[in-house]
């Protein structure tokens, strides 16, 4: 039996608030399999995927991706991250915008979505899990991911704060708690493989401790531990998910984020953003997966 946190603290909300849940049915050693297990399936160190990179020369990725580029004047590319439950995730990455970007609240592009499945859409919606059982992401094949458009120039920068979301062994804050293909690592580049971004990606990992190894995302991927799938947005674009989603509180301790931010997502439906029209949850209530 495994208990979902992301899931279970939503139900926890009003009674705990200040409590979360990590729980495993299963030891540790058992989400860990050996490295020549995880390499035979596709996966390579990052060593090797950057010697498999050798069309993403250091030259293209100077010239295509230049640092000395003002981010006003720059072409904006449409990226994601996933690192298991998006709450948190957004908020870093919101975090990281004001700070790489020095965008204002009006300005922040970081939206919780789903991406990385096969299916695509279902007639046009990706959904949470909902009592309808309606374009139900985790059937669609889909992870939980925080999309963003920015500079490309900065997408180094952003790969830094995503591999900061990982601890000293290359886990994710969730990795005992929510695990599933839900919750795999993934992320989402224009050109995939291909890009020059795959490249900085790598490296912005050797950067922050080389804690983790890389693999071709072909859809409905796995929930491998330490390993981080890279996607063509083309092929795998990101949905973006359910107002009630954006900007939540994190479900880990001292993750009850100031009310300004988690009001941002009203602010932006106000504005005319569309949320889609997926049912509100498990329960229809709307608010953190019920």
């Amino acid at each position: 039996m495994v208990i979902k946190s992301c899931l279970l603290s939503s139900l926890l909300l009003s009674a705990l608030p200040h409590f979360a849940i990590a729980w495993s049915g299963q030891p540790a050693s058992s989400l860990s399999p050996p490295r020549s297990s995880v390499l035979s399936e596709d996966v390579a160190t990052r060593r090797s995927f950057l010697a498999g990179l050798a069309t993403a020369s250091l030259a293209t990725v100077a010239t295509s991706y230049p640092s000395t580029a003002s981010a006003d004047d720059e072409e904006l590319i449409d990226c994601y991250f996933g690192c298991g439950c998006f709450w948190h995730v957004q908020h870093e990455f919101v975090e990281a915008e004001r700070k790489i970007l020095g965008r204002s609240d009006d300005q922040i592009t970081s939206r919780a979505g789903y991406a990385g499945g096969k299916a695509g859409a279902l007639d046009g919606k990706v959904c949470y899990h909902n009592a309808g059982n309606i374009a139900d992401y985790g059937k669609l094949g889909h992870a939980e991911v925080v999309s963003m458009r920015i500079p490309s120039s900065k997408f180094y920068d952003f790969a830094v704060e995503y591999f900061k979301l990982f601890d000293k062994d290359g886990f994710r804050p969730d990795q005992f708690g929510d695990r599933g293909t839900e919750y795999r690592n993934l992320v989402g580049i224009p050109g995939g493989k291909s890009s020059p971004l795959a490249e900085l990606l790598v490296k912005a990992s050797v950067a922050t401790g080389d804690k983790l190894d890389f693999a071709v995302g072909k859809g409905d991927d796995r929930d491998l531990p330490k390993v981080s799938f890279i996607m063509d947005t083309a092929e795998y674009p990101s949905f973006v998910a359910e107002q009630y989603h954006q900007f939540h509180d994190g479900f880990a301790f001292g993750e009850n984020y100031n009310q300004s931010y988690n009001s941002l997502a009203s602010a932006f439906a106000k504005k005319g953003e569309d949320f889609g029209t997926c049912p509100n949850g498990m329960m229809g209530i709307g608010l953190g997966g019920l």
